[in-house]
């Protein structure tokens, strides 16, 4: 039984050595690590889904990651504070925005240069940005503005055929008039008619 309870021991051990030695590679190849760099950051409206640990990224290419997401008591805006790394400057005058990966994915903070000579010092703010698109947001006013559009169109085609039936009675209003005047032609050739005298008889 010792020798028994001894060999479960080991193997847990080994277990558990194997499975801290996949989460230290998984970390370290994740880039969730502790980020090296100069600490800029930024104020959002909305940040949408950005997290602590989310990419910065220069067209596409990761240089950074979020480090804070915090709410500035006074504006009401997020302020989010990232990390770039030493070998990548960035003018003054960059721009940030919140983008997402895909419809489904998280956010991550693009960086855009800009065309200063001077470039962002460490501690400094990248003051053009813009914010996170909510998409659930524009699938409703999508939603939205399609079925005030299926109304329209359904309520002028409705009116167009009101049109149509109104425009059928003045039509038929004089070709009731023209069988009156026919009428009155027969009643007028009856009256001549019977002026004539009778054939063979005698005239007074």
């Amino acid at each position: 039984m010792p020798r028994r309870n001894l060999a479960e021991v080991l193997i847990g051990a080994v277990v558990l050595l194997v499975a801290a030695g996949f989460l230290a590679y998984a970390i370290a190849h994740s880039g969730r690590g502790p980020s090296r760099g100069y600490q800029l950051y930024a104020k959002f409206d909305h940040i949408g889904g950005l997290a602590v640990g989310s990419d910065v990224r220069v067209a596409g290419v990761k240089v950074g990651s979020v480090d804070s997401a915090t709410l500035d008591p006074k504006t009401y805006q997020a302020v989010v504070g990232f990390t770039v790394a030493d070998g990548v400057k960035l003018p003054r005058d960059s721009s940030a925005t919140i983008a997402s990966e895909s419809l489904l994915g998280g956010n991550y903070l693009s960086l855009s240069p800009g065309g200063d000579e001077a470039m962002l010092q460490p501690g400094q703010a990248v003051t053009i940005t813009q914010s996170a698109v909510n998409i659930e947001e524009l699938l409703g006013k999508f939603i939205f503005s399609a079925s005030n559009l299926a109304t329209s169109v359904q309520g002028g085609s409705g009116g167009a055929g009101h049109g149509g039936g109104a425009g059928g009675g003045p039509g038929g209003g004089p070709g009731q008039s023209g069988g009156g005047q026919g009428g009155a032609a027969q009643q007028g050739g009856g009256t001549s008619a019977g002026g004539l005298p009778p054939l063979g008889g005698k005239s007074p």
